[in-house]
């Protein structure tokens, strides 16, 4: 476990390396350089002759190839030739080497056996590369650790780079790479005393220092904080720039040989926010002490086959309010839960609320609420303390700041008791976003029905069924409507109509639940004033939608009352067939504002009112009546996709056959019967309209037709 940065951290990362594993087992020769290949043999051959007896100029070539290496990386063989050219003894002068050494980019993952190797030529001896040059190496090692495919090799070699620290010119990279490396079963006695000694030894050398941090976070019981209260390294990458090269080499060639959508991905750690010049994070992170020797800690969990295999011996970590931060704590507490972690999660941040609304917390309030959202989004869970944190805060909170955070965490409300969550919850929520304009109603139309699909989604599940569940869903249904009915007064435009049927259309798969019908007799279609409004607005796309949420709703609600076989008619059944009887007389029947029919409410118009406005189209010269005004061929709103389908249907015949006169429009019953005796497109009425509705269904409007075809006799026989 390390506390400090780790170059796997940025940029593509292990699942990078992971997706380029598969890519090694491909034919390289196809993505091999001549020109590469060339150079590469000029400088094995030359590293073998004294300078004397060279016919070329060795650095030239070297030039060249580190050239064509930034450029293309290496596969595994040339990186072979080259690590092995760098380790051992040669004729190449140390520039040369050296610069070999800084352009080592692999293009595909690094073998442990490679890594080895690397590691045994450090150290003192006569055929060992210059100190600088294994300061190169190990800076290597640290820039490609992560690329490594079995990192087991570097634990395997943990003593020897330790016995490294001796050696000032190699202590910072070695101290580096052990603090990456390190795991509770490296961290002994004997390594302890070494790294105090030397510490005192070097006047606390800051590596050092770093080092006995990270031991220190293993057995912080072991190493007093007198020890490592110097300055310390924070591990920074040693170089990022060279780090991005690496990962455009490699993604380069990742994308010539495998997707990485099918290569599993392997980030299974926990997550280390300290970095040098950065304050500490507003939520504490995973420390793990007190662990035995047989113990597993998520410090020291590197992949997913680990965290499955130890699953139920990972210690939990000191602090359990660690979870809101740490993805891996996260899955760990969701795969084996346990109540007394949880609890101890919301105790802390009870306690963090009431410092909020004492002024008295130096945490800011977005960062805890990033936090609460990664939890829940994680866990799909909102404890009911933390439900109690946030209505504590909703006391305090200007109803801005953290806004969109608030309203996201929300959503995973779970399925529960409405009128206790409206009263509690979101009444206040609704106070705090909620100053008259139609941007806030719009936000808070977006919540619930955020809220609603992910209510939907747990209604799915058997042991949610409850009756205070069942009631709940309907009641927010109820309340969304009121809402609704303002948006549309305060903001009519297409974008909120489109929003607002968002949520109904939503809301209808609901209609078939037998289940809800069975055990709630509250209001779940929408209000009859927010549907006609709607259906006589100006958008076609709008009315047909409306015509579609409607349409829903009646296929649900069939199907849910002949599965569970009742008589069921509760107070809100009358007003939907309200509705769908005085859309169906619009469109089709030529029955508009009527309330003679059964179940008809004349579009809510008072009768009074038919009558003028009766009397007021009969004394125009159009041609047609209150009843027809809304039909297909006279409705503001299709009346133009219905004479363009009559338009194109006589441009068709009059092409392949000859016509003598063309519909003036708008057609009727007997305007089309006169068409045809003129040898006009011989139409009758009934395949007009049912013309005119596929001409809307080709256009996006298709819910005009599955409306009335689900209602209609006739159309439905068709």
């Amino acid at each position: 476990m390390s506390v400090f940065s780790d170059p796997s951290d940025g940029g593509s990362g292990e699942a990078l390396g992971n997706a380029l594993q598969g890519a090694q087992s491909t034919s390289f020769s196809r993505d091999a350089v001549p020109e590469m290949q060339d150079l590469l043999s000029d400088v094995l051959r030359a590293s073998k002759l004294p300078a004397k007896q060279r016919g070329t100029n060795v650095k030239t070539t070297v030039d060249q190839l580190v050239s064509i290496v930034y450029d293309h990386g290496l596969l595994p063989a040339d990186l072979n030739e080259l690590i092995g050219l760098a380790t051992a003894p040669s004729f190449l002068d140390q520039a040369s080497i050296a610069a070999i050494v800084r352009n080592l980019y692999p293009a595909t993952s690094v073998s442990g056996d490679l890594v080895i190797r690397v590691i045994g030529c450090l150290g003192h001896g006569k055929l060992k590369p210059s100190l600088t040059i294994q300061a190169a190496l190990l800076k290597w090692l640290i820039l490609i650790q992560h690329v490594v495919e079995n990192r087991h090799c570097f634990l395997q070699a943990y003593s020897v780079l330790f016995n490294l620290l001796d050696t000032a010119a190699l202590r910072t990279y070695a101290c580096h790479l052990l603090a990456l490396i390190t795991r509770r079963r490296h961290v002994r006695p004997h390594r302890i005393q070494t790294l105090l000694l030397l510490s005192r030894q070097t006047g606390n050398d800051p590596a050092l220092i770093g080092l006995l941090r990270v031991y220190k976070d293993y057995y912080p019981e072991i190493i007093v904080g007198d020890a490592t209260r110097g300055k310390a390294s924070a591990f920074n990458h040693p170089d990022s720039q060279w780090r991005e090269r690496l990962d455009e080499i490699r993604r380069s060639h990742a994308q010539r040989h495998v997707a990485r959508s099918d290569a599993p991905l392997d980030a299974f750690r926990v997550a280390r926010h300290r970095l040098k010049g950065t304050k500490e994070p507003a939520i504490p992170e995973v420390h793990t002490s007190h662990a035995t020797e047989n113990s597993i800690t998520l410090e020291e969990v590197e992949s997913v086959d680990g965290f499955v295999k130890n699953l139920e011996k990972i210690e939990l970590p000191n602090q359990l309010i660690a979870i809101l931060g740490d993805p891996l704590l996260q899955k760990l507490l969701l795969l084996r839960p346990q109540a007394q972690a949880h609890l101890r999660a919301c105790h802390w941040l009870s306690s963090y609320a009431q410092d909020v609304i004492a002024g008295d917390s130096d945490l800011y309030l977005v960062d805890i609420l990033n936090m609460l959202r990664s939890y829940v989004v994680a866990t799909k869970m909102l404890p009911p303390v933390f439900l109690a944190f946030l209505r504590e805060l909703m006391n305090s909170w200007d109803g801005v700041e953290g806004r969109v955070l608030i309203l996201d965490i929300l959503t995973y409300t779970p399925l529960a008791y409405f009128q206790e969550l409206l009263a509690n919850i979101f009444e206040l929520l609704e106070k705090r976003i909620l100053d008259g304009t139609p941007h806030s109603q719009l936000e808070i139309l977006g919540f619930f029905n955020s809220l609603l699909r992910r209510w939907i989604v747990n209604w799915t599940s058997p042991e949610k069924r409850a009756i205070e569940a069942s009631q709940s869903v309907a009641h927010l249904v109820t309340h969304v409507n009121n809402l609704c009915l303002t948006l549309i007064q305060t903001s009519p435009g297409i974008s909120t109509h489109e929003k607002i049927l968002d949520f109904y259309y939503q809301a209808s798969s609901l209609a078939s639940d037998s289940h809800l019908l069975t055990y709630t007799q509250a209001t779940i279609v929408p209000s009859a004033p927010l549907i006609y409004t709607l259906f006589f607005t100006s958008s076609p796309l709008t009315a047909s939608r409306v015509c579609s949420v409607v349409a829903k709703y009646k296929e649900g609600f069939q199907i849910a009352m002949g599965a569970a076989k009742i008589d069921y008619a509760p107070r809100h059944i009358p007003e939907f067939n309200g509705f769908l009887m005085d859309i169906c007389n619009c469109l089709w029947r030529q029955r508009a504002l009527s309330d003679e029919d059964p179940n008809a409410k004349g579009c809510m118009i008072p009768r009074p009112l038919v009558g003028h406005l009766s009397s007021y189209i009969g004394s125009l010269s159009m041609g047609g009546s209150l009843a027809d005004i809304f039909s297909l061929s006279y409705s503001p709103t299709f009346s133009l996709f219905a004479i363009s389908f009559l338009r194109e249907l006589e441009d068709e015949v009059e092409e392949q056959e000859g016509l003598d006169i063309k519909h003036a429009g708008p057609p009727t019953k007997a305007t089309l019967r006169t068409l045809a005796n003129k040898n006009g497109v011989n139409l009758s009425w009934d395949d007009y309209r049912r013309g005119v509705l596929s001409y809307l269904d080709s256009r996006g409007m298709d819910g005009v037709e599955h409306l009335l075809s689900i209602t209609i006799g006739t159309l439905r026989r068709k």
